[in-house]
């Protein structure tokens, strides 16, 4: 099992930026890549970005390119997500997921483990 735990959300105006983080423990070596999804009231949950702990690569949604940057730190199994120029329809959950397979995408089905979320609220 591995266990994930964002932190980093808040309530922030419109403009600002916000870095998320996500913790990954237990048997973490069986997580080949980490992504960001986000879910906003009353819609599905939403793919944003995947890295692979191995090599970096990284992958976006067109959503989120230009203003969301997802990076790793191996040594310290965690995956940071930079939010800059942050908008009201950014408001969600966030969610960080692992997956087993190495270039995962943007589907949720690709995703073994999932955080409990955070949330970001961007005022207008």
């Amino acid at each position: 099992q591995v266990q994930l735990v964002e932190s980093g959300g808040g309530l922030v105006q419109a403009g600002a930026s916000l870095r998320l983080s996500c913790a990954a423990s237990g048997r973490t070596f069986s997580s080949r890549a980490m992504g960001w999804f986000r879910q906003a009231p009353g819609k599905g949950r939403e793919f944003l970005a995947r890295i692979t702990m191995s090599g970096g690569h990284t992958y976006y949604a067109d959503s989120a390119k230009g203003r969301f940057t997802i990076s790793g730190d191996n040594p310290r199994n965690t995956v940071y997500l930079q939010m800059n120029s942050l908008k009201p329809e950014d408001t969600a959950v966030y969610y960080c997921a692992a997956s087993r397979e190495y270039y995962s995408g943007s589907n949720r089905g690709e995703y073994d483990y999932w955080g409990q979320g955070t949330q970001v609220t961007v005022s207008s």
